[in-house]
């Protein structure tokens, strides 16, 4: 998908459709029908980063055609916040009266005409004819009527109507939908991380919201001993990633069609765990321990298939736990070459399925490297996965508390003394991340932080610049370029 701007790109006033609703479309456009059917299958609890190439796979759509569906589906998902207060006021009505299906039409209407370069008249005629399709005639004159009316003012215009007064949070919330909870988190991570202060933490929280609404660019890792950083850049548009030393950031197109990508040798994933992996295969462990790797949590593969691809050269077997049956499959499926590495090596992978709570009681002291990477809100992943600000409640947290603080109690059971724990999330969440690790930590007497910042390396070999004050590490996309991913070092006493 194409960059496009950190907020809907504004125009001046719309002139009104020449055609009356008789003369408009009475069908939908192929490209816009595969925009309105992922908006429907995210609803239905779908994750829009994996339901999207299936549904232009499943359309037969070309290159051009794929990339506006994706730019109007995904772009709809991210401002669904400021789209549901526009068309609020423009159908006189709270969003919540309106037909689910419906609003998903109306809020593709208004991403497109507030928010691409797509004329006032076909946005019009191509959403009315959309309506017609897929929720009947009656429905189509209520959404030419609220089209009209979004289409009488500019984005900023629009902005400045629907954004509450006197600033703040839900100022914030509205001009950069995001929900207020999800924003009054992240201000409390920036300050919790050290990352900002009380005097720069608006501007750092104006930062990040603003790259969570930035399409990303899709990151490559070439799998050690599989692939070569060279290799995706001689083979794709591709350029080497200055911040992963087996990273490469896709310059456009579909990684499908790279042969490294489709055969497994490397995979889409996003730098900041690439880093993850890489961090923990690198710290140093007591000599004399068990030559055995664990991923906690492993599904759907992307850390292992890491850990599993250097684990060979280090002399040393990793087993993959998952407690989904379902994801322990496609951990099989992505690692199909790895497990083949590692086998012809003559150290085999082991996958399976079980609750990553038992191990530590069912084998402890088995492993010397462990990784935790928890289940989270995934706060930390908005741009790539943006349907969950609107699908993750504060709720949530009270249900994964108590779970990532089993897993990692159980990583540190697990972990033979001398040997090294990473505790991972993909959420910069403070009740996610440090408070999970100290209440943890505060229980036990044979455990040690280990300062992370020097196990993130770039391209060239040297530190991550902007790594805070550790001993942990929290990564920030309008820092680093990469997901907002927390890692925390925990050596157990020998």
């Amino acid at each position: 998908m194409p960059d496009r701007p950190s907020r809907p790109t504004g125009r001046g006033p719309r002139r009104r459709s020449a055609t009356t609703p008789a003369q408009r479309t009475k069908r939908a456009e192929p490209t816009r029908f595969a925009a309105f059917q992922l908006l429907r299958a995210v609803a239905d609890g779908a994750y829009a980063n994996l339901e999207m190439p299936r549904i232009i796979r499943q359309r037969r759509l070309e290159p051009r055609d794929a990339a506006f569906a994706t730019e109007l589906a995904f772009g709809t998902v991210r401002w669904q916040g400021l789209y549901d207060a526009v068309i609020a006021v423009a159908a006189d009505r709270p969003v919540e009266r309106i037909d689910p299906e419906v609003l998903d039409v109306l809020r593709l209407g208004v991403h497109q005409l507030l928010g691409m370069r797509v004329p006032s008249h076909a946005a019009a005629d191509q959403t009315v004819g959309l309506a017609r399709t897929v929720v009947g005639q009656g429905a189509s004159g209520l959404v030419n009527a609220v089209l009209r009316r979004v289409a009488e003012r500019t984005l900023e215009e629009w902005t400045a109507a629907v954004t509450p007064a006197g600033g703040g949070v839900g100022a914030l919330a509205v001009t950069h939908s995001h929900p207020e909870w999800v924003v009054t988190a992240l201000r409390a991570a920036l300050l919790g991380h050290g990352r900002a202060t009380p005097e720069t933490v608006d501007a750092e929280l104006a930062a990040l919201l603003a790259v969570d609404n930035e399409p990303p660019r899709v990151h490559v890792v070439a799998r050690p001993g599989l692939a070569t950083v060279e290799e995706l850049v001689h083979d794709a548009d591709a350029e080497p990633s200055a911040t992963s030393p087996i990273g490469a950031v896709l310059r456009s197109g579909d990684p499908g069609r790279i042969a490294a990508v489709r055969d497994g040798r490397a995979a889409v994933q996003d730098e900041g765990s690439q880093h993850l992996a890489l961090a923990l295969a690198a710290v140093e462990v007591a000599e004399g321990l068990p030559v055995r790797w664990l991923d906690l949590c492993a599904g759907p593969g992307g850390k292992a298939g890491v850990l599993g691809a250097l684990a060979p050269d280090a002399g040393a077997a990793l087993t993959a736990v998952e407690v989904s049956p379902h994801r322990a499959d496609l951990v099989r499926s992505s690692l199909a070459q790895v497990i083949e590495k590692a086998s012809a090596a003559g150290h085999p992978i082991d996958i399976r399925t079980a609750d990553g709570r038992e191990v530590g009681d069912e084998e402890p002291g088995a492993y010397a490297r462990v990784l935790v990477d928890a289940p989270c809100t995934g706060l930390g992943a908005l741009r790539r996965r943006p349907e969950a600000r609107w699908r993750r409640q504060p709720s949530d947290l009270a249900t994964l508390g108590p779970l990532q603080r089993a897993l990692l109690a159980s990583a540190l059971d697990a972990v033979a003394p001398g040997g090294v724990v990473a505790y991972a999330t993909c959420s910069p969440h403070v009740a996610e991340t440090r408070f999970v690790v100290s209440d943890v930590l505060k229980k036990r007497d044979d455990v040690e932080p280990v300062d992370a910042r020097p196990y993130l390396t770039d391209a060239t070999g040297a530190p991550l610049a902007d790594l805070g004050d550790g001993p942990h590490v929290q990564l920030w996309p309008h820092v680093h370029g990469t997901d907002a991913m927390f890692l925390a070092l925990l050596r157990k006493r020998a």
